[in-house]
């Protein structure tokens, strides 16, 4: 939907501002931000010059009034007449002021003001912390004049004082800093609205004029647009364009149009990285797939019911960072993700490398997602030590979302001959793996509930890794046959040597020693192996043939119930 409006376009809800409109707001708002500011740096700079000419002509009348205050107390000494004195003094003190708010005082150490001249009317001096300055400057520095800035009536002042010792106060001649700057003021508003004049009159020009050299560009976006909305490529008319970077933007969209039309349609179609390739090369996709030797992993959250129950709606973002973070790892080992349902996820190696080394990658990927799960876990345990710190301990809601968010990941990784490639209609097609061994995966890693490991492969993945490297451990959990199934198949527990705690080799070389006496029959012997190696899967053993003996022609077969 396209929403016009006088700063453009809005699409999905995207304004879509106009190059022109850019320009010219940077434009203006430069010109108003350079005009502005020189106008007030010069205004400052003025300010200076006349609070300094400012100063001297308030010198001057200093002077004046402590020349005519010391004559005042030869004549007080004489008549004795205090008020006559005093009223003498403010009228001299007032006689010269420019200005409505200008002051002129006498004013006690104590702050007690013995005369003023001006509007303001005090009998004590406001600004004691000036005032205490003063004092200190004179008493601790024999500073007898200078400079002061207090604070009047909730004014600030400037102006300068000198101390006169024959009436023991001080002589101040001050003016209102506000009312002083207020012609400035005036001027510096007029020169604005000059400036704005200026600039809007040429704003209108130069939107006229760059609208005429960027004339080009609204017909490339509104062309765009229309194909934004229809989906579909079209070619952008560029007749009468002129010998510029904007029409040379124009032919080269119009030269890659064919090609990106093409490929949106397979990018709507499909999003693993080998068709994507095989499209980008073909050019086209068909129905078609092929027996293909791959490696399937399957992976899927356990206790999920109780998550969904716990979490509600909020099981959707756990998910999105454990799936986010494990497919990123997963496409770092070239694997695809064929499918994600819920909370499982279903991943093929093979179609982007061959050989053995796509059983490995699928390995490394299972032990990535392990770790992804371990994270999440640790990060969730530190929260609560926080909140126990904090609190003393989680409410029962607490403590049920925690169990909850303690994400526990299963693996099962298959591998072999599978049908891969892309089934539906032309018009709506998906590419899937199909085949006994994806069925395998996921029922190896239903296996590691039962026997307690983080992941379950084949003997197949066993003999593919073992052909490239030596990092894993291959710990034999059992021979099962799965219900659907006539024969058994040996399962495995790979171990990485590069996480594998002290003595937990050892642990399973005694379990493995154990799995050998069950196999032929000697469950006592077994028992006492399984007991001595303490590890997780030989508990299913030791309830397995807890107070038995193996069975007349035991092969060391064990047929499940469940898939």
């Amino acid at each position: 939907m396209i929403d016009t409006h006088l700063l453009g376009r809005k699409i999905g809800g995207v304004r879509v501002v106009p190059l022109t409109v850019k320009i010219l707001v940077v434009f203006v708002s430069l010109v108003l931000v350079s005009s502005f500011s020189t106008n007030y740096i010069n205004l400052t700079l003025n300010r200076g010059v006349y609070v300094n000419l400012m100063n001297e002509l308030l010198v001057k009348e200093l002077k004046e009034m402590y020349t005519f205050a010391s004559n005042q107390y030869d004549i007080y000494q004489f008549s004795k007449n205090l008020n006559d004195t005093v009223s003498a003094l403010e009228s001299n003190a007032g006689r010269d002021f420019k200005l409505s708010r200008s002051l002129a005082l006498g004013v006690k150490g104590d702050g007690s003001v013995f005369f003023h001249a001006g509007k303001e009317a005090f009998t004590t001096f406001p600004d004691k912390k000036v005032l205490e300055k003063l004092e200190s400057d004179r008493k601790d520095k024999n500073i007898q004049e200078g400079s002061l800035y207090p604070t009047i009536g909730g004014r600030d002042y400037f102006g300068v004082y000198k101390y006169n010792e024959k009436w023991d106060l001080y002589l101040m001649r001050l003016e209102d800093r506000g009312e002083f700057y207020q012609p400035t003021q005036v001027i510096f508003a007029q020169i604005g609205i000059i400036i704005l004049i200026i600039t809007f009159v040429f704003t209108v020009l130069g939107m006229l004029l760059m609208r005429y050299i960027l004339r080009f560009v609204p017909r490339i976006t509104d062309a765009l647009m229309r194909m934004q909305e229809s989906q579909r490529m079209e070619l952008i008319d560029l007749e009468n364009a002129p010998n510029d970077e904007v029409t040379y933007l124009g032919t080269s969209f119009n030269a890659l149009s064919s090609s990106i039309n093409n490929l949106m349609v397979i990018f709507k179609t499909f999003v693993t990285q080998d068709v994507v390739n095989r499209a980008y090369q073909e050019r086209e996709i068909r129905l078609e797939g092929t027996q293909k030797e791959l490696t399937i992993l399957f992976s899927d959250i356990k206790g999920f019911t109780f998550m969904t129950e716990t979490l509600g709606n909020d099981i959707i973002a756990l998910l999105n960072i454990h799936y986010d973070r494990a497919i990123r790892r997963i496409h770092g080992h070239n694997g695809i993700v064929g499918s994600i349902i819920g909370d499982a996820l279903l991943t093929i190696y093979g179609t982007l490398t061959e050989g053995a080394v796509k059983s490995l990658d699928a390995l490394l990927s299972a032990y990535e997602i392990q770790s992804i799960a371990q994270s999440l876990r640790d990060a969730m345990t530190e929260r609560k030590e926080i909140i126990e710190k904090e609190r003393g301990g989680l409410t029962p809601a607490e403590m049920r979302v925690y169990k909850a968010v303690m994400l526990e990941v299963g693996v099962g990784i298959d591998g072999g001959q599978v049908f891969y490639g892309n089934i539906g209609s032309t018009e709506r097609m998906t590419n899937t793996v199909i085949g006994d061994n994806v069925n395998s995966a996921s029922r190896l890693e239903g296996l590691t509930r039962i026997y307690r490991v983080p992941i379950v492969c084949s003997e197949y993945v066993v003999q593919e890794v073992r052909s490239v490297t030596d990092r894993f451990v291959f710990i034999e959990l059992d021979t099962v046959q799965v219900k659907g199934k006539t024969e058994g198949k040996k399962i495995f527990f790979p171990m990485d040597t590069q996480q594998i705690q002290e003595g937990e080799l050892q642990r399973y070389e005694t379990f493995s020693e154990g799995l050998k006496q069950y196999y032929q029959g000697r469950w006592d012997e077994a028992r006492k192996a399984f007991n001595t190696s303490a590890v997780l899967p030989a508990a299913v053993f030791l309830q397995r043939i807890e107070g038995r003996t193996a069975p007349e022609g035991w092969n060391g077969v064990w047929t499940m119930d469940t898939k």
